[in-house]
Formats: C-alpha cells, structure tokens, sequence
C-alpha cells in the first residue's frame, strides 16, 4: 500500500466477485438487497441524500450507521460519509469501486478518517471496523452466490 495517499488507519478491503459490477451494484445501493449482506436501510441509497442502516431486530429500528452519499457513478463507484454511534456524530468516508474483471468484478473499499475522527483512541474502533467489513463482504459473497443460484434454478 501506498502510505503516501492512505493513512496508516486507512482501511482498504479489496475481493473479487463472481457477478458483473451492475449486480454488485445493486447490492450496494438498493434498500432491499443491502439488508442480504450489511444491514437493513431506509430507503435505496441515492446521491446527496443521507441514509441510514437499522437494526430491524430492536423496537424503534436503531440506528446502526448513517451519513450521506456524496457521489455515485453507477455501477463504477460512490463515496458516502459514514458515522456509527462511537464516532459521536463525526463523520469517516466509505470510496467503493468496482472494476469489471474476467466473469465478474473487483470491488474495492476504502474506508478512512477514523484518526481524525477519533483522535487517540481510534485505534480501537478501527480493530472492529477492520474485521466487520470482513464479515460483511462474506454475506456480500454469499447473497451473490445465493442470487446467481437461484437465477440459474429458474431458468431451467
């Protein structure tokens, strides 16, 4: 990595996906696809406009993570602001792009600011982030999987 335009704290998470970008995308921005995968949504995501991820299993649908979408180049890349409850309101910035490969797509994240937005202690909250968009891009994996299997059922 190229220390000279990330930060040491910049998490970047890069994996390849056996599905066009458009279908990649469509897992990245639509409400009802984004809940297979990370977490439930408001409403589709759409430029300039805030959006929030819930927790459906609690009364009031909590709040997971929230922010804005700054930019959408579909189905190239998007750059949202994010915030979860330990940042207090400060806002990170979550770059996805998604290049189209052989038979599917790299699709890389970039997830910075967390440093500025913390300060000295965000070295912690970095420890879970890291991990947790691990874990998120396995569903991602598998809800593809899933969709594509499904797809190819019916077709026959």
């Amino acid at each position: 990595m190229n220390t000279a335009t990330h930060k040491p704290d910049t998490i970047t998470k890069t994996i390849f996906l056996a599905a066009p970008p458009q279908a990649v995308w469509q897992y990245l921005t639509e409400k009802n696809k984004l809940k297979t995968w990370f977490h439930p949504a408001e409403s589709d995501l759409a430029v300039g406009k805030d959006y929030a991820l819930i927790r459906e299993d609690q009364p009031g649908s909590e709040r997971l993570c929230w922010g804005k979408v700054l930019s959408m180049t579909p189905p190239h890349s998007m750059v949202w602001t994010f915030t979860v409850a330990p940042l207090n309101g400060a806002m990170t910035t979550v770059t996805w792009t998604l290049e189209a490969i052989d038979d599917g797509t790299r699709l890389t994240l970039v997830h910075e600011g967390v440093s500025d937005a913390m300060g000295d202690t965000a070295l912690g909250l970095i420890f879970a982030l890291d991990p947790g968009w691990d874990e998120h891009f396995g569903r991602l994996r598998l809800s593809l999987r899933e969709t594509a299997t499904t797809a190819c059922a019916a077709s026959e």
